[in-house]
């Protein structure tokens, strides 16, 4: 029965991060092709893809780690780290077409930001990486220290 249930949980915490790393993805490909077209979406991700996979995969981690928690704790852990984590992800993965912003929002005075995240972009990426490399640890001690107390 505990074995049962053990491969279960399992199952259905994986299947949660890859539906996260999943609607990561949707979400960078539905955002740049809005701004900036298709074409250009792929062509950003042929270029960045090690990047922005890696990124989606993280959260997708992180999602799974967090669901993991809360199954053996029975009750929410902080939700803060899962979601600080998984916006600089997404942002990281969205700034590399973020300058094409631009061309839709000069009157707001975005110009100058927008010219300024395009050209620190690969930077935002090892950001947003960072972040998710914190936020897996994190989860990890969470989750070890944890089983540790069952």
């Amino acid at each position: 029965m505990i074995n049962s249930l053990k491969l279960n949980t399992t199952i259905q915490v994986v299947f949660q991060g890859a539906l996260a790393t999943l609607f990561l993805l949707i979400l960078y490909f539905t955002i740049v092709s809005l701004v900036s077209g298709w074409i250009f979406a792929q062509d950003q991700f042929s270029k960045f893809w090690y990047f922005i996979v890696a990124l989606a995969f993280g959260f997708g981690i992180q999602v799974g780690q967090y669901f993991y928690l809360k199954e053996i704790v029975k009750r929410n852990v902080p939700k803060g780290m899962l979601a600080t984590t998984g916006t600089i992800s997404t942002a990281a993965m969205v700034s590399c077409c973020a300058h094409y912003l631009a061309n839709i929002l000069p009157a707001l005075g975005a110009a100058g930001a927008i010219t300024l995240i395009s050209q620190y972009q690969v930077q935002l990426f090892w950001f947003g990486l960072a972040f998710n490399f914190i936020g897996i640890t994190y989860m990890a001690g969470k989750i070890y220290i944890r089983s540790q107390s069952i």
